[in-house]
């Protein structure tokens, strides 16, 4: 008390005297700020690929709310939640987003959640996707976000096919992209045989109006010796001056970008010049991987498991693809393959923004499963798995306008988020395969995710034949033909 009367003074009434006494005994720890959320996941690894070097966060928990991240904290003191998962010390990170698949039905949804893709940019548009998408967010759909092109924007050629819209006059593209814009469509696809008028008109057209374009670099009309003897009409540089939100393809980009010539050095040069510019590069490795696979086994690769999950309308469309490459001498496409990997090392080397990309949902790419695939590829080819694994995560965000929203594993980002059974890092095949998943902020462990994968095996042919055929009506493909008519 003698100690309280020298702090406090001499004069001090009885009350004062009782509050000082008080003031000696141990005081109660501070309680931490309790929080609420719908799901807590325990004991996790968490990696964060916003920066050039992974964020590692080891015995993390992850409290989940109305779809998002509330908070990750190094303890469960003051968390709860009406579900709680026990991530034994796995690793979390953002759900995945392939840049590249042709989607053709809801029915191949489920199969991309079940690998933990839980965002697919669709490269063909049709108008059907429009309203898919919105059903996907509404919840009505189990898929994963989808984002999509209009309707592939190409002239005649060698390369153009039946789903493409077909323009070769400035006045056609034009009119194009109105129709495009009417109907909803956000982003153009361009392709490799649109002519100068219509590719400038194009690009005129989508600059005015804030659209992104992406897609197959166009070269112009080809001509008789191209690209050996003469280069393209549309040189490369041309191109890549219209700042794509990305470029597809490596394979594309040597035949358009070095003309088709295994030189390492000139692709070096021409890696400086796309970092330079900015433009990212979607890789899609395994899209010619796979056709070296059918090449090597003679066929017997367009059924392999997994192929079932493939739209089975469009496989019907693939019977000569599959046939010619079946009987194709594998070793020049095994050369190729290797260069192509070669490239991708050297693009990212040269600070050239990769992206994952897969071709999923065409020839043998199946949905899902093929980006895994991806990462391996770009791993083998000498990327880091970090470094691969954020072209399948940050990056993709950076590019569609949605860094620090989704891609992320941090408080206020998305709750979409892939547990995998180890650390990917030190092994990307880890990746491959996930423990379980959260999707939009509900957890689906590995049974729910193979319920996913097996459901998206029951095909609908009469919607998939409605998809595309009233799709392609709407834009002047005359469907009669195709449709039996």
């Amino acid at each position: 008390m003698k100690l309280c009367l020298k702090r406090f003074g001499a004069v001090l009434a009885l009350g004062s005297l009782s509050a000082c006494a008080m003031d000696q005994l141990p005081q109660p720890m501070p309680q931490p700020d309790r929080r609420d959320g719908d799901l807590l996941i325990r004991d996790v690894r968490t990696i964060g690929f916003e920066r050039e070097t992974p964020a590692i966060r080891e015995n993390a928990f992850v409290l989940v709310k109305d779809g998002k991240i509330l908070t990750v904290s190094d303890t469960a003191d003051g968390l709860s939640a009406q579900e709680v998962v026990d991530g034994a010390g796995q690793t979390l990170v953002p759900g995945l987003t392939d840049m590249h698949v042709h989607i053709w039905d809801e029915a191949e949804l489920g199969a991309y959640l079940s690998w933990g893709v839980t965002r697919v940019r669709n490269m063909s548009g049709l108008p059907f996707h429009l309203p898919l998408a919105e059903r996907i967010e509404m919840g009505e759909v189990m898929g994963p976000h989808l984002v999509t092109t209009g309707p592939i924007l190409n002239s005649p050629g060698p390369n153009a096919q039946i789903n493409h819209q077909m323009v070769v006059t400035a006045e056609e593209a034009r009119a194009a992209i109105d129709w495009q814009v009417e109907a909803g469509f956000q982003r153009i696809k361009v392709y490799s045989n649109l002519t100068r008028p219509a590719y400038e008109a194009i690009i005129e057209e989508a600059t005015a109006r804030g659209m992104p374009v992406t897609g197959h670099s166009p070269e112009g009309v080809r001509e008789d010796g191209m690209p050996d003897e003469k280069p393209f009409d549309i040189g490369f540089e041309e191109v890549l001056a219209d700042d794509f939100e990305s470029i597809e393809h490596i394979e594309s980009i040597v035949w358009h970008g070095l003309r088709n010539r295994h030189d390492e050095a000139a692709a070096r040069d021409l890696a400086r010049k796309i970092a330079a510019q900015g433009v990212p590069v979607t890789a899609t490795l395994l899209a010619h991987r796979n056709l070296l696979l059918v090449a090597e086994t003679e066929g017997a690769a367009t059924s392999r498991p997994g192929t079932e999950l493939l739209n089975a309308v469009e496989q019907q469309t693939e019977a000569p693809n599959f046939a010619y490459w079946a009987g194709h001498d594998p070793a020049p496409v095994a050369d190729d393959a290797a260069f192509y990997a070669r490239v991708a090392d050297i693009f990212q080397q040269e600070g050239v923004t990769l992206l994952a990309g897969t071709d999923a949902g065409i020839f043998t790419n199946i949905p899902g499963k093929s980006l895994g695939e991806e990462l391996v590829l770009l791993a083998g080819a000498g990327l880091s798995p970090y470094q691969a694994l954020r072209a399948a995560t940050y990056a993709p965000s950076v590019v569609l306008g949605t860094a620090g929203e989704d891609g992320c594993v941090a408080s206020g980002c998305a709750a979409d988020l892939v547990l995998l059974p180890c650390n990917p890092l030190a092994d990307i095949a880890c990746a491959t395969e996930p423990a379980g998943l959260v999707f939009r902020g509900a957890w689906l462990d590995r049974a729910a995710l193979d319920k996913l994968r097996q459901a998206s095996a029951v095909q609908n042919v009469e919607r998939t034949m409605a998809n595309v055929f009233g799709g392609l009506a709407e834009y002047g493909v005359d469907v009669s033909a195709l449709a039996g008519e």
